[in-house]
């Protein structure tokens, strides 16, 4: 291996004139302004590594990585998908068992004291979407299933 490394280091580079997209360029520029290298090194490593034959697989391994990202984010949307339908069915369900129906006189007023409380609940809503913790964030991810009911 030090017989390779010293060969390469004692090799002439060879000069390479080619044209570049000035926003190539520049990209190229101010990466290697990062970096505090040439260009010219920069370039090398790059066409190096473009060259290389294991190019194909960090290519896949880079591809895989961003799957396994979006893959995550669609889980964390199905789990807020099913908290919120959960939390509509619960109320839903609470709300039909607990409000009795009202009498026919009644019905006009409690329209539109329900309009007026509806209202209310959008503003709440909407204050708590625009700074409030989030339901979903006061939700454990790992709460065990409930055991199944026996009877």
């Amino acid at each position: 291996m030090a017989l390779s490394f010293e060969r390469m280091k004692n090799a002439k580079k060879r000069r390479l004139s080619a044209y570049l997209d000035p926003d190539v360029m520049n990209a190229l520029a101010d990466y290697a302004g990062r970096r505090e290298v040439s260009l010219s090194l920069v370039a090398e490593a790059a066409l190096a590594s473009f060259l290389s034959p294991h190019a194909e697989e960090r290519k896949q391994a880079a591809i895989t990585r961003r799957l396994d990202q979006i893959d995550r984010r669609v889980q964390r949307v199905e789990r807020d998908v099913g908290i919120a339908i959960e939390t509509l069915a619960l109320f839903v369900r609470f709300w039909l068992n607990s409000t009795p129906a009202l009498p026919e006189s009644a019905q006009a007023e409690a329209r539109a004291k329900g309009l007026q409380r509806y209202d209310n609940f959008v503003d709440a809503l909407g204050r708590r979407l625009s700074k409030g913790p989030r339901l979903r964030q006061e939700i454990a991810d790992d709460v065990p299933p409930a055991p199944p009911a026996t009877g």
